[in-house]
């Protein structure tokens, strides 16, 4: 079951990627944000698809930082926890992969999306879901779900670990139910346009469109689409 669940958890971070990517709309003038940005290979796809070279970055990691930077990315802020160094009303879309986990002030995070998205802009961000079949089993022997973390060093407290260790800032400190993610959002004046489910562990990948598409509810990650109200 390990290398199994292993096998699907890489499969399914692709497939995330391609979820926001799925998302996107065309638009030659748009300026994008993409928060945490890390080395920027991301985000050029998305700023591809999208069709813009108006790309701004938000990056903790300073070797990923310079990267970034050196594909062109303007990287403007390290701690998303904290006010970003953007005008009110300035960018057109804000995409994160795999971030909003990552912070203690997820709060902080949807309203400064909205402060600096004009009006009629959209943000796109994944994120792993708690509700997942997959973290059911681990629950009722005593263990800590897969996303959820209690150390920045170790995944202890888990049955067993689907990556690597973390490094301090890297653990996942809020896991979102699907209908967690969608209610913080509504809350903070978004319009919910679409939320999708990715991966459906421990099935195989050529079944997971078909249950995500029945039952996205218990699906492993998720993506939102979300617009800021005129």
């Amino acid at each position: 079951m390990k290398n199994i669940l292993k096998k699907f958890y890489g499969s399914a971070n692709e497939d995330c990627k391609k979820s926001i990517l799925n998302l996107t709309e065309k638009n030659p003038d748009a300026k994008i944000l993409d928060c945490g940005c890390w080395t920027g290979e991301f985000t050029k796809q998305v700023a591809e698809e999208i069709g813009t070279e108006n790309v701004f970055g938000i990056e903790i990691d300073k070797k990923a930082k310079n990267k970034a930077e050196e594909k062109g990315i303007k990287i403007l802020g390290s701690d998303l926890n904290k006010k970003w160094n953007f005008e009110d009303n300035s960018i057109d879309v804000i995409t994160a992969n795999q971030v909003i986990e990552h912070l203690y002030d997820t709060d902080n995070f949807v309203k400064e999306i909205h402060r600096i998205l004009k009006p009629n802009g959209y943000a796109i961000i994944s994120t792993n879901n708690l509700s997942s079949w997959h973290n059911f089993i681990p629950l009722l022997l005593g263990y800590q779900p897969f996303p959820s973390d209690v150390s920045g060093y170790s995944h202890v407290g888990k049955l067993f670990a689907l990556s690597k260790n973390w490094h301090g800032s890297l653990a996942h400190l809020r896991i979102f139910s699907f209908y967690a993610l969608k209610g913080i959002f509504k809350k903070y004046g978004f319009r919910i346009e679409k939320q999708v489910g990715i991966g459906y562990y421990p099935l195989p990948k050529y079944l997971d469109k078909l249950f995500t598409f029945i039952d996205p509810w218990h699906s492993v990650y998720q993506t939102i689409k979300v617009r800021k109200l005129e």
